[in-house]
């Protein structure tokens, strides 16, 4: 069934928000043998300079320190535009729930809102059509975007086994002197995770993954700006992410609410 051209609008900007494309989806699929589960990561503990880790350890105090490593759950709504060469593509108001590490629901639009939950390797997208389940691609673009948020990249990848962390030096982030960490995660994904030079705070988390369809690389960044600070924890209220240095997608979040308690069902297919 067709839906209307501003439903897909609607779609586009969800799409957007996970901050991936399809090309990127399959490239994650061919990493996993087109297999959602995520490979058994090396053996080898952690390796982190001693530079990387004071850095890293500023970071999270910056970030909230014990509140932000314990938090389990983040709530937001706002608005969501995707971009297209340059120019706004679609909006949509949102509401998004989190729970960490891997559960969301996310919905958009006033009426009628199109839901998408996700839960692990399982997803599924609500709409006035009924339940549909998420396709393979759509499934690979949450689980790449969500493994390489601020949230899970700073509490969980960097402990994984088989990382290996180190100091970069300096570079410039929309002409502001910005610290680096390089990672390589246990799987052999490279990242760059930019910091504030003053105060710490992510500034940009950058990473690349090969495109299946032409063999080559594709470099996705999240920025992270105008940190509010919620429950004691700074949260970034604007993220705009970016594909081969084109910008796609800008959220911009009015509220946010640290571990309020959902309903059991909230990440589950409802019928």
């Amino acid at each position: 069934m067709v839906r209307h051209r501003f439903e897909v609008r609607f779609l586009a900007v969800a799409a957007a928000f996970a901050g991936l494309t399809v090309a990127a989806a399959l490239a994650l699929a061919q990493d996993t043998g087109q297999n959602p589960s995520p490979p058994e990561p090396a053996q080898r503990p952690p390796v982190i300079s001693p530079k990387a880790q004071d850095m890293i350890q500023k970071t999270i105090q910056a970030l909230g320190g014990p509140a932000f490593l314990s938090f389990k759950r983040l709530t937001t709504t706002g608005r969501a535009f995707a971009i297209e060469d340059e120019q706004t593509a679609g909006l949509a108001p949102f509401e998004s729930y989190v729970e960490y590490p891997d559960k969301r629901r996310f919905s958009y639009g006033k009426k009628l809102p199109v839901v998408l939950i996700n839960n692990g390797e399982r997803g599924w997208e609500l709409d006035r059509f009924g339940k549909t389940t998420q396709k393979r691609d759509q499934l690979f673009r949450w689980q790449l975007s969500n493994r390489y948020s601020l949230e899970n990249l700073l509490r969980l990848r960097i402990h994984e086994p088989g990382v290996l962390i180190q100091d970069a030096g300096t570079d410039f982030v929309d002409q502001f002197p910005a610290r680096v960490i390089t990672i390589i995660d246990a799987r052999q994904v490279e990242l760059k995770l930019y910091l504030n030079k003053s105060t710490y705070l992510p500034v940009r988390i950058q990473y690349r993954v090969r495109n299946a369809q032409n063999d080559d690389w594709d470099v996705y960044a999240d920025a992270y700006g105008d940190y509010q600070r919620f429950q004691g924890i700074q949260t970034p209220m604007q993220i705009t992410r970016f594909l081969n240095d084109e910008r796609i997608s800008e959220t911009f979040r009015n509220t946010a609410k640290y571990d309020e308690d959902y309903p059991a069902s909230y990440f589950q297919a409802p019928y």
